[in-house]
């Protein structure tokens, strides 16, 4: 059975799909978009997990909202969208109840939330605060840069360059003000070179790989960089949960015209000479496409899943075979409805701790998170359950029932390939008691008695929800052989497949899984060119 044909069909509803679709119907394609589930966004959702009136993320801190081009030039707030920002962005506490330390967000009060910061990490170091108020700063300055490299598709090599990705990573050390020799280190050299107090190497270990940069991976020192202090202390809540941006990503794509087909799961890439001319559906239903394919579906599923390795060439067989996933992007969440929010020994200095946007609680020193992150790293379920807490409710009402609370607790996990089902199970059934118990030490009225329900997500079931192969939420590892014109490999970096007409969008490609829509925009670049599409870019004064 056939279905009309499209200009455009896109495989999967997630946000860098919707983007790509939004993009090219504007430039006057018919697009389709086929989504597996009943609803769109991927991993952007949000749902009553554990009971009745408490909402939970699963994407939760939105920090590209104030950059993505999808977001203002279809005008999100019109359609309905709106976010808060918490003034208090991060901070960590202490079991011994020492001060915090408290990072507060320059979105607002941008002066004298510098000084805020600045103070508190004084607590420690005045050398800390000093170094880590002029490398905010400094990145805030370098967004322009940061941005064209994010939102444009990535340099290849050439005569003149014969490592872009290199060659960025020493400018960016350059205008940083940091010997050359840092890009080539690991996250972990970078912080215990520029700090020297051990509470804020603790705060830091945990924010790197918490925004998508390893620990301890050699030549991700200006990754580091990008992670730690391009990414950091913009982060923003999704009023009414996470899902309501993904209401208006969709919305936008159909104002335009895209036309979303839902419960719809695509089974393969129909090619034809060479060509990619259709789609065919879980149902058998075949629809065509008279210009093109793009998919938003992981490296290795759209290649060797989709394609099938018998209309790709050997090269592209290997290569999609060995792109890599985890480990040091898989989270495990624990899901909470509670009475009262956690209350830290440690805000009896600062108040603001107990209403930090991400806190860190469960690590006293830099050994706990090392030790947490090798555990990963080889294999095995953490030892030392430090955690990042997230309790919405506090920003957002609409989160929990009056007078409760809804919190989300996140752990780094190995990947789900690491354990069985059964294994992942006692992980699932035992390890909220776990997290409640480390976490009571940090703040004590995070006790059974104030918990009203909970339930644990394990890498397993992202992996099965949310197609994030092996739990990890950035669909492949960042690791310097995957990262700019090595993303998800050199043939594939520029969006382009040896298959005729078939695109890759998904969050495999430069820059990154993320909610930054950033594959779907360059992928609308590249097909703009080989179509001879308008160039809509160009009109938005961004300058990208």
């Amino acid at each position: 059975m056939t279905q009309k044909a499209y200009d455009a069909i896109i495989i999967g509803g997630g946000s860098q799909g919707l983007c790509l679709a939004a993009y090219l119907q504007r430039a006057g394609m018919q697009v389709a978009i086929f989504e597996r589930r009943h609803e769109e966004g991927g991993p952007v959702w949000s749902w009553e997990s554990v009971a009745p009136g408490f909402l939970h993320n699963h994407a939760q801190l939105m920090e590209f909202l104030r950059w993505m081009p999808f977001f203002q030039d279809f005008e999100f707030e019109k359609l309905g969208f709106r976010s808060v920002y918490p003034e208090a962005q991060a901070g960590i506490a202490f079991s011994d109840g020492r001060p915090p330390i408290v990072l507060y967000g320059v979105e607002v009060n941008r002066d004298e939330n510098f000084e805020r910061t600045r103070k508190s990490i004084a607590a420690y170091s005045k050398h800390d605060a000093d170094t880590f108020i002029d490398l905010r700063q400094k990145a805030l300055a370098l967004e322009p840069a940061f941005l064209q490299w994010w939102y444009n598709p990535p340099a290849m090599p050439s005569e003149q360059d014969p490592d872009p990705l290199n060659t960025f990573s020493l400018q960016l050390m350059n205008v940083f003000g940091l010997p050359a020799h840092y890009a080539k280190g690991s996250a972990k050299d970078l912080i215990d070179a520029l700090f020297e107090s051990p509470e804020m190497r603790t705060l830091l270990y945990k924010m790197a790989p918490e925004w998508t940069c390893p620990l301890e991976t050699q030549g991700l020192g200006a990754f580091a960089m990008l992670a730690i202090w391009g990414l950091s202390l913009i982060w923003r809540l999704c009023v009414g949960g996470t899902h309501t941006l993904a209401h208006a990503m969709a919305m936008a794509a159909v104002r335009e015209g895209v036309h979303i087909h839902e419960a719809s799961e695509v089974k393969k890439v129909l090619i034809e000479g060479g060509t990619a001319v259709g789609v065919r559906l879980a149902d058998g239903t075949e629809v065509r496409a008279r210009k093109l394919v793009a998919s938003n579906a992981d490296t290795r599923q759209t290649l060797i899943n989709l394609v099938g390795e018998e209309n790709l060439s050997p090269t592209w067989v290997k290569r999609a075979k060995a792109f890599k996933y985890g480990n040091s992007c898989v989270v495990g969440y624990s899901f909470f409805a509670v009475h009262e929010a956690p209350d830290y020994k440690s805000a009896r200095h600062n108040s603001d701790m107990n209403r930090c946007f991400y806190a860190v609680a469960g690590f006293d020193n830099p050994e706990d998170v090392v030790r947490q992150m090798r555990d990963i790293e080889a294999g095995r379920l953490p030892g030392e359950r430090g955690m990042a807490v997230c309790v919405n409710s506090l920003f957002d009402p609409s989160y929990a029932p009056p007078g409760k609370h809804s919190m989300l607790t996140a752990l780094f996990f190995p990947p789900a390939s690491s354990h069985t089902r059964e294994q992942w199970q006692e992980v699932k059934a035992t390890y909220t008691d776990l997290v409640l118990e480390r976490l009571q030490r940090w703040a004590p009225n995070m006790t059974r008695a104030n918990v009203i329900a909970d339930r644990f997500i394990t890498p397993l079931d992202f992996q099965e929800e949310c197609r994030l192969v092996e739990g990890d939420f950035c669909n492949g590892s960042i690791r310097p052989d995957q990262l700019a014109h090595n993303r998800p490999f050199p043939e594939a970096a520029q969006y382009r497949t040896e298959v005729k007409n078939l695109y890759l969008c998904g969050p495999g490609q430069h820059p990154l899984g993320s909610v930054s829509c950033g594959p779907g925009y360059n992928a609308f670049k590249v097909i703009a060119h080989d179509f001879g599409l308008e160039k809509l870019w160009e009109k938005s004064g961004r300058g990208y």
